[in-house]
Parts: structure tokens; C-alpha cells; sequence
């Protein structure tokens, strides 16, 4: 789903990560969480390659994957010049923990936005970071 499909919405009141949409897509703990969100939900088009590269990885057909995440009233931006540095200039103080380049696009994406991030991954918590962040489990 793109901002531009009549169905997606218009604002957003938070940033998933991809470990959060994957959490409701692959019926994790915390998906819950995830899906009482999902129609104020934003998600960059970074995170979402990720979790169809994911659900690939687990079998399921890329069509498939398609059409089901096209159900979901998400709303996915692309990632743009003012994301690529704003993710660059995160690295410094986020790679002794281990993220990403998709983790940080997340998280340049919730700065961009001034919104904040919805994760499965704990370690984003005890990071001092430019965006509040909503660790589901």
C-alpha cells in the first residue's frame, strides 16, 4: 500500500519497524500491540522490503506476501534523501548495539516524522535516541 491508494491513511501517530509488523505478520508475542496500531501506523518502504524479504525466506510466496500486506491499512513512505542522512548520521552513536541499515531508516523515518518507533528489539530502549521508542516485548 502506498500514501497514495485511497485506503491508506492520511497521518500517523506511530513508526513500525519491521520486527513489530513482522511480530503481527508471523503471529509473535507482541503482535497484539502492533495490530491495536496498525491504522495510525507508518512503516518505510526500507522496513517493508525487509519483512517480504522475511516472509520469503520462510516459504511464503512473494505474490502472496504481496497481497496480503496490501490488506493491512499501513501506511509505507519512501525513503528519501533527508532519511539517507538522517540514518547516516545515526550510525555512530547505534552501531555498538548491532543496527541496521533497515533499523536505522526506521528510526530516520520517526525522526522525519517526529513520531516514534514501534520495535520488537529490547535493545532500542536503553538507546539514547532522537525518537521515543515502544519495545512490544
Amino acid at each position: 500500500m502506498t500514501p497514495a491508494e485511497p485506503d491508506a491513511p492520511q497521518t500517523s501517530d506511530v513508526v513500525l519497524d519491521a520486527s513489530a509488523l513482522g511480530a503481527l505478520v508471523f503471529d509473535e508475542p507482541g503482535g497484539e500491540q502492533v495490530l491495536a496500531r496498525l491504522t495510525s501506523a507508518a512503516i518505510s518502504a526500507v522496513n517493508l522490503s525487509e519483512i517480504v524479504a522475511k516472509a520469503i525466506h520462510r516459504g511464503k510466496a512473494g505474490d502472496a506476501v504481496r497481497a496480503a500486506l496490501a490488506g493491512l491499512p499501513l501506511r509505507v513512505l519512501p525513503f528519501d534523501a533527508q532519511q539517507a542522512y538522517s540514518a547516516a548520521a545515526l550510525y555512530p552513536a547505534v552501531r555498538h548495539a548491532g543496527l541496521s541499515f533497515a533499523d536505522r531508516a526506521c528510526l530516520a523515518l520517526g525522526t522525519t516524522l517526529q513520531l516514534p518507533v514501534m520495535t520488537a528489539d529490547r535493545v532500542w530502549g536503553q538507546l539514547s535516541l532522537p525518537v521515543d521508542v515502544l519495545v512490544i516485548r
